[in-house]
Protein backbone atom coordinates (compact mmCIF):
# COMPACT_ATOMS: atom_id res chain seq x y z
CA UNK A 1 0.00 0.00 0.00
CA UNK A 2 2.24 2.76 -1.32
CA UNK A 3 -0.31 5.44 -0.49
CA UNK A 4 0.33 4.85 3.23
CA UNK A 5 3.95 5.90 2.80
CA UNK A 6 2.88 9.53 2.32
CA UNK A 7 1.22 9.38 5.75
CA UNK A 8 4.14 7.69 7.52
CA UNK A 9 6.66 10.12 6.01
CA UNK A 10 4.65 13.23 6.92
CA UNK A 11 2.53 12.21 9.90
CA UNK A 12 3.53 15.21 12.04
CA UNK A 13 2.58 17.58 9.24
CA UNK A 14 -0.69 15.72 8.65
CA UNK A 15 -1.69 15.88 12.32
CA UNK A 16 -0.79 19.56 12.59
CA UNK A 17 -2.72 20.50 9.44
CA UNK A 18 -5.71 18.33 10.41
CA UNK A 19 -5.94 20.05 13.79
CA UNK A 20 -5.74 23.44 12.09
CA UNK A 21 -8.42 22.42 9.57
CA UNK A 22 -10.84 21.22 12.25
CA UNK A 23 -10.36 24.29 14.44
CA UNK A 24 -10.32 26.65 11.46
CA UNK A 25 -13.75 25.50 10.34
CA UNK A 26 -15.29 27.06 13.43
CA UNK A 27 -12.90 29.95 13.95
CA UNK A 28 -14.75 33.15 14.77
CA UNK A 29 -18.01 31.42 15.75
CA UNK A 30 -19.41 31.87 19.24
CA UNK A 31 -19.47 28.16 20.14
CA UNK A 32 -16.29 27.27 18.25
CA UNK A 33 -15.55 23.57 17.90
CA UNK A 34 -18.59 22.79 20.06
CA UNK A 35 -20.58 23.16 16.82
CA UNK A 36 -19.21 19.76 15.79
CA UNK A 37 -21.35 18.33 18.62
CA UNK A 38 -24.35 20.62 18.14
CA UNK A 39 -24.87 19.94 14.42
CA UNK A 40 -25.33 16.12 14.59
CA UNK A 41 -27.26 16.44 17.84
CA UNK A 42 -29.75 18.84 16.24
CA UNK A 43 -29.96 16.62 13.17
CA UNK A 44 -30.81 13.57 15.30
CA UNK A 45 -33.39 15.59 17.26
CA UNK A 46 -35.10 16.68 14.05
CA UNK A 47 -35.16 13.12 12.67
CA UNK A 48 -36.60 11.81 15.94
CA UNK A 49 -39.38 14.41 15.87
CA UNK A 50 -40.28 14.12 12.18
CA UNK A 51 -40.02 10.36 11.71
CA UNK A 52 -40.76 9.23 15.26
CA UNK A 53 -43.57 11.55 16.32
CA UNK A 54 -45.01 12.97 13.10
CA UNK A 55 -44.79 10.05 10.66
CA UNK A 56 -44.38 7.28 13.25
CA UNK A 57 -42.16 5.56 10.70
CA UNK A 58 -41.04 1.95 11.09
CA UNK A 59 -38.07 0.16 9.50
CA UNK A 60 -39.91 -2.39 7.40
CA UNK A 61 -41.53 -4.87 9.77
CA UNK A 62 -39.14 -3.86 12.56
CA UNK A 63 -40.93 -2.37 15.57
CA UNK A 64 -38.17 -2.79 18.13
CA UNK A 65 -35.69 -0.21 16.85
CA UNK A 66 -36.13 3.54 16.59
CA UNK A 67 -36.43 4.65 12.95
CA UNK A 68 -34.56 7.92 13.54
CA UNK A 69 -31.55 6.05 14.97
CA UNK A 70 -31.51 3.66 12.00
CA UNK A 71 -31.73 6.61 9.61
CA UNK A 72 -29.09 8.62 11.49
CA UNK A 73 -26.66 5.68 11.32
CA UNK A 74 -26.91 5.54 7.55
CA UNK A 75 -26.57 9.30 7.19
CA UNK A 76 -23.38 9.32 9.29
CA UNK A 77 -21.58 7.07 6.82
CA UNK A 78 -23.06 8.81 3.80
CA UNK A 79 -21.89 12.08 5.32
CA UNK A 80 -18.29 10.85 5.44
CA UNK A 81 -18.11 9.97 1.75
CA UNK A 82 -20.29 12.93 0.78
CA UNK A 83 -18.08 15.42 2.60
CA UNK A 84 -14.95 14.03 0.95
CA UNK A 85 -16.57 14.14 -2.50
CA UNK A 86 -17.76 17.70 -1.88
CA UNK A 87 -14.34 18.98 -0.75
CA UNK A 88 -12.16 17.11 -3.22
CA UNK A 89 -12.57 19.08 -6.48
CA UNK A 90 -11.47 22.35 -4.89
CA UNK A 91 -8.84 20.89 -2.59
CA UNK A 92 -5.79 21.70 -4.71
CA UNK A 93 -7.27 24.87 -6.18
CA UNK A 94 -7.97 26.33 -2.73
CA UNK A 95 -4.41 25.50 -1.65
CA UNK A 96 -2.70 26.80 -4.78
CA UNK A 97 0.03 28.44 -2.69
CA UNK A 98 1.34 24.97 -1.80
CA UNK A 99 1.52 23.81 -5.41
CA UNK A 100 4.54 25.94 -6.31
CA UNK A 101 6.43 24.89 -3.18
CA UNK A 102 8.62 22.12 -4.54
CA UNK A 103 9.29 20.59 -1.14
CA UNK A 104 5.62 20.45 -0.06
CA UNK A 105 4.01 16.99 -0.43
CA UNK A 106 0.64 17.78 -2.03
CA UNK A 107 -0.76 14.32 -1.30
CA UNK A 108 -0.80 15.34 2.36
CA UNK A 109 -3.76 17.63 1.62
CA UNK A 110 -5.91 14.57 0.91
CA UNK A 111 -4.98 12.94 4.21
CA UNK A 112 -5.91 16.16 6.00
CA UNK A 113 -9.28 16.38 4.24
CA UNK A 114 -10.21 12.77 4.99
CA UNK A 115 -8.99 12.80 8.61
CA UNK A 116 -10.93 16.01 9.22
CA UNK A 117 -14.06 14.31 7.88
CA UNK A 118 -13.36 11.26 10.06
CA UNK A 119 -13.14 13.53 13.11
CA UNK A 120 -16.66 14.79 12.48
CA UNK A 121 -17.86 11.25 11.84
CA UNK A 122 -16.53 10.22 15.26
CA UNK A 123 -18.45 13.05 16.89
CA UNK A 124 -21.63 11.87 15.15
CA UNK A 125 -20.95 8.30 16.31
CA UNK A 126 -20.62 9.57 19.87
CA UNK A 127 -24.04 11.22 19.52
CA UNK A 128 -25.41 7.92 18.15
CA UNK A 129 -23.94 6.04 21.12
CA UNK A 130 -25.58 8.43 23.59
CA UNK A 131 -28.88 8.21 21.72
CA UNK A 132 -28.86 4.42 21.92
CA UNK A 133 -28.16 4.57 25.64
CA UNK A 134 -31.08 6.97 26.05
CA UNK A 135 -33.54 5.02 23.88
CA UNK A 136 -32.51 1.39 24.41
CA UNK A 137 -30.82 1.76 27.84
CA UNK A 138 -27.93 -0.32 26.50
CA UNK A 139 -25.38 -0.56 23.71
CA UNK A 140 -24.59 -3.81 21.90
CA UNK A 141 -21.16 -5.41 22.28
CA UNK A 142 -20.99 -5.55 18.48
CA UNK A 143 -19.84 -1.91 18.48
CA UNK A 144 -16.34 -3.39 18.75
CA UNK A 145 -16.64 -4.28 15.06
CA UNK A 146 -16.91 -0.60 14.12
CA UNK A 147 -13.25 -0.22 13.02
CA UNK A 148 -13.40 -3.08 10.51
CA UNK A 149 -16.63 -1.68 9.06
CA UNK A 150 -15.31 1.87 8.86
CA UNK A 151 -11.79 1.19 7.56
CA UNK A 152 -12.73 0.07 4.01
CA UNK A 153 -14.93 3.13 3.53
CA UNK A 154 -12.20 5.44 4.86
CA UNK A 155 -9.78 3.94 2.31
CA UNK A 156 -12.33 4.52 -0.46
CA UNK A 157 -12.66 8.13 0.71
CA UNK A 158 -8.91 8.57 0.30
CA UNK A 159 -9.03 7.21 -3.24
CA UNK A 160 -12.02 9.30 -4.25
CA UNK A 161 -10.44 12.44 -2.81
CA UNK A 162 -7.11 11.86 -4.59
CA UNK A 163 -8.94 11.22 -7.87
CA UNK A 164 -11.39 14.15 -7.72
CA UNK A 165 -8.85 16.64 -6.34
CA UNK A 166 -6.63 15.90 -9.32
CA UNK A 167 -9.45 16.03 -11.87
CA UNK A 168 -10.77 19.22 -10.27
CA UNK A 169 -7.61 21.06 -11.27
CA UNK A 170 -8.01 20.24 -14.95
CA UNK A 171 -11.81 19.98 -15.24
CA UNK A 172 -13.47 22.74 -13.22
CA UNK A 173 -16.95 21.37 -13.99
CA UNK A 174 -16.26 18.51 -11.57
CA UNK A 175 -17.17 20.75 -8.64
CA UNK A 176 -20.58 21.44 -10.19
CA UNK A 177 -21.33 17.73 -10.44
CA UNK A 178 -20.44 16.63 -6.93
CA UNK A 179 -23.71 17.82 -5.38
CA UNK A 180 -25.67 15.67 -7.83
CA UNK A 181 -23.43 12.66 -7.16
CA UNK A 182 -23.83 13.04 -3.39
CA UNK A 183 -27.62 13.16 -3.76
CA UNK A 184 -27.62 10.09 -6.03
CA UNK A 185 -25.50 8.19 -3.51
CA UNK A 186 -28.03 9.10 -0.81
CA UNK A 187 -31.19 7.99 -2.58
CA UNK A 188 -29.71 4.95 -4.32
CA UNK A 189 -28.67 3.57 -0.96
CA UNK A 190 -30.92 1.99 1.72
CA UNK A 191 -30.58 4.93 4.08
CA UNK A 192 -34.14 6.26 4.25
CA UNK A 193 -35.64 2.90 3.33
CA UNK A 194 -34.74 -0.77 3.95
CA UNK A 195 -33.22 -2.75 1.09
CA UNK A 196 -36.04 -5.27 1.42
CA UNK A 197 -38.62 -2.84 -0.04
CA UNK A 198 -36.73 -2.76 -3.36
CA UNK A 199 -37.88 -5.42 -5.87
CA UNK A 200 -35.27 -8.16 -6.01
CA UNK A 201 -34.51 -7.61 -9.69
CA UNK A 202 -33.53 -3.99 -8.96
CA UNK A 203 -31.50 -4.63 -5.80
CA UNK A 204 -28.35 -5.23 -7.87
CA UNK A 205 -28.36 -1.54 -8.83
CA UNK A 206 -28.62 -0.50 -5.19
CA UNK A 207 -25.80 -2.88 -4.26
CA UNK A 208 -23.56 -1.23 -6.88
CA UNK A 209 -23.59 1.89 -4.72
CA UNK A 210 -20.27 1.80 -2.76
CA UNK A 211 -22.13 2.96 0.33
CA UNK A 212 -24.82 0.27 0.40
CA UNK A 213 -22.80 -2.61 1.81
CA UNK A 214 -21.05 -0.45 4.41
CA UNK A 215 -24.29 1.18 5.57
CA UNK A 216 -25.95 -2.22 5.89
CA UNK A 217 -23.02 -3.60 7.90
CA UNK A 218 -22.84 -0.47 10.07
CA UNK A 219 -26.47 -0.90 11.06
CA UNK A 220 -25.92 -4.55 11.83
CA UNK A 221 -23.15 -3.83 14.35
CA UNK A 222 -24.22 -0.43 15.70
CA UNK A 223 -28.01 -0.78 15.89
CA UNK A 224 -29.18 -4.37 15.46
CA UNK A 225 -26.43 -5.96 17.57
CA UNK A 226 -25.34 -8.51 14.98
CA UNK A 227 -21.78 -9.41 13.84
CA UNK A 228 -20.85 -8.12 10.39
CA UNK A 229 -20.27 -10.08 7.21
CA UNK A 230 -16.51 -10.57 7.65
CA UNK A 231 -16.05 -12.21 4.26
CA UNK A 232 -17.86 -9.41 2.48
CA UNK A 233 -15.89 -6.76 4.36
CA UNK A 234 -12.62 -8.46 3.45
CA UNK A 235 -13.52 -8.41 -0.25
CA UNK A 236 -14.60 -4.76 0.03
CA UNK A 237 -11.34 -3.98 1.84
CA UNK A 238 -9.18 -5.55 -0.86
CA UNK A 239 -11.08 -3.77 -3.64
CA UNK A 240 -10.79 -0.47 -1.77
CA UNK A 241 -7.01 -0.88 -1.48
CA UNK A 242 -6.61 -1.55 -5.21
CA UNK A 243 -8.91 1.38 -6.09
CA UNK A 244 -7.15 3.80 -3.77
CA UNK A 245 -3.69 2.74 -4.90
CA UNK A 246 -4.65 3.42 -8.52
CA UNK A 247 -6.12 6.80 -7.57
CA UNK A 248 -2.96 7.69 -5.64
CA UNK A 249 -0.75 6.79 -8.59
CA UNK A 250 -3.00 8.89 -10.84
CA UNK A 251 -2.64 11.83 -8.44
CA UNK A 252 1.14 11.54 -8.34
CA UNK A 253 1.31 11.34 -12.12
CA UNK A 254 -0.96 14.32 -12.76
CA UNK A 255 0.35 16.61 -10.01
CA UNK A 256 3.33 17.51 -12.21
CA UNK A 257 1.01 19.67 -14.27
CA UNK A 258 -0.82 21.40 -11.41
CA UNK A 259 1.49 24.42 -11.39
CA UNK A 260 1.05 25.00 -15.13
CA UNK A 261 -2.75 24.97 -14.86
CA UNK A 262 -2.98 27.04 -11.69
Amino acid sequence: MFFLKSLFDNWRLVLRMTKRDVIGRYRGSLLGIFWSFVNPLMMLAVYSFVFGLVFKAKWGVDTEHNFSIILFTGLIFHGLLGECIGKAPGLIISNASYVKKVVFPLDVLVWVAVLSSLFHLMISLLILLLAELLVFQSVSWTWIYLPIVLMPLAIVCLGVTWLLSSLGVYIRDISQMTGIVITILLFLCPIVYPLSVIPEKYQIFIMMNPLTFIVEQAREVLVFGKPPNIGGLFIYFMISIVFTQLCYLWFRKTQKGFADVL
